[in-house]
């Protein structure tokens, strides 16, 4: 059993509460991804995870026993840092099974562990060498078979990619997520990176300032967020807010006027409105207008960067489509695609269904 169950964690660092009372269950086997903002308390929660730091108060839990005294190397818990934090001296061998020898692991089932390990990851070729002949990614590769090796409860990954250019970055994503297919282990992973939480995760718990926003699967984080800030830091480019008032069956707003979902309730007054660029599109006509101020050109698609009434519009349009700086161009929205908000910025309820099914943190 490899569940963790984290309950009314808070750290502090002298006079800053960094964690503030955190409750989180990762089941046996998922993959969840902690992401936010730098300094939003997700590096500092891992570490508490792992006995790097001592909790305030509250309790960790895992595989069922209270930790809070137990010291890290009795948690049964694999850590991978952002630095590859390799041996230098060593080769990849050495460093693989080096854990092992510290536990004195009998010299034949380090010797089964270390080849399994390296065939899984494509280090068999590398195991002679030493870390400064080796690339980036088989430096990260190394580091995950020296976690992987031991074989423990829980493996907690530590912005393990954020080193790697661009493309090592795609290829070692998809070699994670085949990694927890394959292992079937439970993952933590912290990251700042969204693509990463949404690509990777089982479920993503999204932290700001110390304080668990949202958690559940990436979807439906992305498509319907608990608030404000879920629905701005999930997405690229990020949500469109617009300042409306609730009028008759429309929202009204400077400029414009968008139809009012009919389960938004009749009396939510001041709100804002919420609209992705995907589901904003370029259009002969529309609810929305602006100057085109920058353009973005990805290939198949791209986005206009517009100055409206509103405030700064970011929309997405098709690749037969001709958008220029300077143009003066409308907008419309795609059905049913409105995200609206509270001016506290709670999100108001869609239909009655989503109180229940959200999983925020109170």
């Amino acid at each position: 059993m490899s569940e963790v169950i984290l309950s009314g964690i808070k750290k502090s660092f002298g006079q800053n509460l960094i964690v503030k009372g955190v409750d989180l269950q990762v089941r046996e086997g998922e993959f969840l991804v902690m992401v936010g903002p730098s300094g939003c308390g997700k590096t500092t929660l891992l570490r508490l995870i792992a006995g790097l730091e001592q909790v305030d108060s509250g309790e960790v839990r895992i595989g069922g026993a209270r930790v809070n005294d137990v010291p890290p190397r009795d948690r049964d818990v694999a850590m991978v840092f952002q630095s590859y934090a390799l041996y230098p001296h060593m080769t990849v061998r050495e460093n693989l099974a080096f854990g092992l020898t510290l536990r004195k692991f009998p010299e034949s089932e380090i010797a089964s562990r270390v080849q399994e390990v390296a065939g899984m990851l494509e280090l068999s070729h590398l195991l002679d060498r030493k870390p400064k002949a080796l690339s980036g990614g088989q430096r990260q590769r190394v580091a995950m078979g020296r976690a992987i090796v031991r074989r423990p409860k829980v493996f907690l990954f530590d912005e393990p990619l954020s080193n790697l250019d661009t493309a090592l970055r795609v290829q070692m994503r998809g070699e994670l997520a085949r990694l927890h297919r394959r292992l079937g282990a439970t993952m933590i992973y912290v990251t700042h990176d969204q693509v990463e939480a949404m690509t990777l995760a089982t479920r993503v718990a999204v932290f700001n300032g110390g304080i668990l926003q949202q958690v559940g699967p990436p979807l439906e984080l992305y498509n319907r967020p608990a608030n404000r800030f879920v629905a701005g830091f999930l997405g690229s480019p990020a949500m469109n807010f617009l300042e409306a008032q609730r009028e008759g069956s429309g929202f009204t707003g400077r400029g414009f006027t968008l139809p009012c979902p009919t389960d938004v309730p009749a009396d939510a007054g001041k709100v804002l409105v919420g609209l992705r660029p995907q589901d904003l599109r370029v259009a002969s006509q529309g609810p929305l207008a602006g100057t085109v101020d920058a353009v973005e050109r990805l290939g198949f698609d791209g986005y206009a960067f517009l100055t409206t009434e509103a405030g700064p519009v970011a929309a997405r349009f098709d690749k037969g489509v001709n958008v220029a700086v300077g143009d003066k161009v409308s907008l419309a929205p795609v059905a049913d695609s409105l995200h609206v908000f509270t001016e506290d910025g709670a999100r108001a309820l869609r239909h009655p269904a989503d109180r229940d099914s959200l999983e925020v943190a109170s």
